[in-house]
């Protein structure tokens, strides 16, 4: 999976909650940081290169629609994340929070108490 530009991820989010949309739609739902007409479709084509984007053509018109998931995305954007910024190790990445002060005791109990939970669950299967 080709990584996204910040501008891209932006506009990945829009198609993903729009589900499909012209690009007139991208522009009205980004309101604030939106790029020229031309631009914004040079990036949703660009998109569609990466192989995150498809269309369906209506004469000259494109409508534009995800085939990426953002569930997928989103895996393969942690998993590089905590490949490069953590040494591949979900405990730095625990790590980094709590010296952060970004995830609390009783966030990390639930987080505990989550695994503990799936492997009782694998080991009754």
């Amino acid at each position: 999976m080709k990584k996204l530009t910040n501008k891209e991820e932006e506009i990945m989010h829009v198609l993903w909650k729009l589900k499909k949309a012209f690009v007139r739609d991208v522009m009205e739902e980004m309101k604030e940081s939106t790029p020229h007409y031309n631009t914004l479709s040079t990036i949703i084509r660009n998109l569609e290169e990466k192989g995150y984007v498809s269309h369906n053509a209506y004469g000259k018109t494109h409508q534009y629609y995800p085939i990426v998931s953002k569930e997928s995305y989103k895996k393969g954007f942690m998993s590089s994340a905590i490949e490069n910024y953590f040494n591949n190790s979900y405990k730095n990445v625990v790590s980094f929070f709590a010296n952060e002060e970004k995830i609390s005791a009783d966030e990390l109990r639930e987080i505990i108490d989550l695994i503990e939970k799936k492997d009782n669950d694998n080991v009754s299967s």
